[in-house]
């Protein structure tokens, strides 16, 4: 069977303006593929690219070169028909404030060329599905920003889409609403559906992958299983050390280490340092610190995950 989506040399270049005389290259030359059934996740730092690729894959913006093959169909030369295929889960939210959920799934449904009893059948499924049935009737304006990225999610389910595409979708929500939509990511995968996540949470990518691609500057860098891209990489153990002030001076000092290949200092003064063998390495850190009348505060070593699979082929923590 095919992929359900083939990238193919997609670029996004827009028009050179007073900074940038060359024009901004947000995406360069991404290919990929994504197979049926898959929840394939997009990760990186805010700005990378992916939402502009999803852009792009959506029928939202032209690309400048390329095309996405999505079920056999061109963006380019059959956007209509990709549109009926895919489900679009945006970043920002995208519902009338004014109008209860139920009104705007019934809205959208309509767009979809959904009516009748088969658009209220469909509305009450994905009300059920979101779990928000008991306050279908109230304006959207009242909802926390939970609730509404779960409607913003049902809005993209009410055609049954073959492939959905969620552009951060727990971005700026509680604790216990995210852990409701990532649940539901999950079951709508067990369902057959077909996910392209994007996210600069390292955790959700972890959880929910079968296969994730890293994006920087608008490349896509690496593409594969957790366990592969650690592999494939070498990547180190990591060790962050809580410095009781002159984290900066710290970092000076392990970075002359032949044990550290990377000293970042990262939010309430944690050091943190990639090492071959972190456990091996840290007496040697400590001894450092010490000779340099640096106290150390707690101290923890972290095996490899994808976040370090990150910073060693970025150079940079995700959330910079």
């Amino acid at each position: 069977m095919a992929p359900i989506v083939e990238i193919k040399n997609l670029v996004k270049r827009y028009a050179p303006t007073p900074t940038h005389k060359e024009g901004n290259l947000a995406v360069n030359a991404i290919n990929l593929t994504i197979e049926h059934g898959e929840i394939f996740s997009l990760l990186g730092p805010n700005g990378a690219g992916k939402s502009t690729t999803i852009n792009m894959m959506s029928g939202l913006i032209s690309p400048t070169d390329g095309d996405v093959i999505i079920d056999g169909h061109s963006i380019i030369r059959e956007p209509m028909v990709v549109k009926q295929v895919i489900g679009v889960v945006p970043q920002d939210i995208a519902l009338y404030q004014n109008m209860s959920a139920r009104q705007n799934l019934e809205f959208f449904g309509r767009m979809y060329g959904l009516n009748g009893a088969e658009l209220a059948k469909r509305a009450d499924e994905v009300m059920d599905f979101i779990g928000l049935k008991d306050r279908q009737h109230d304006k959207v304006q009242s909802y926390s920003g939970g609730m509404k990225r779960r409607v913003n999610i049902g809005v993209g389910l009410l055609h049954r889409p073959k492939l959905v595409f969620m552009d951060e979708p727990t971005v700026g929500v509680d604790p216990q609403s995210r852990r409701k939509i990532l649940d539901a990511v999950k079951m709508l995968n067990q369902q057959g559906l077909t996910v392209l996540y994007t996210t600069h949470y390292m955790e959700e990518a972890e959880e929910l992958s079968n296969r994730v691609g890293i994006i920087d500057h608008g490349e896509l860098i690496a593409v594969g299983k957790e366990g592969e891209l650690i592999r494939h990489i070498g990547a180190k153990d990591t060790i962050l050390i809580k410095m009781n002030g002159a984290a900066a001076h710290a970092q000076e000092i392990v970075l002359g280490l032949p044990e550290v290949s990377l000293a970042t200092v990262e939010d309430h003064g944690i050091l943190k340092l990639l090492c071959d063998r972190g456990r091996q390495a840290l007496p040697t850190v400590i001894r450092a610190l010490d000779e340099a009348k640096l106290l150390p505060g707690s101290i923890e070593v972290r095996e490899p995950n994808l976040e370090t699979v990150f910073l060693q082929m970025t150079g940079r923590a995700l959330r910079d």
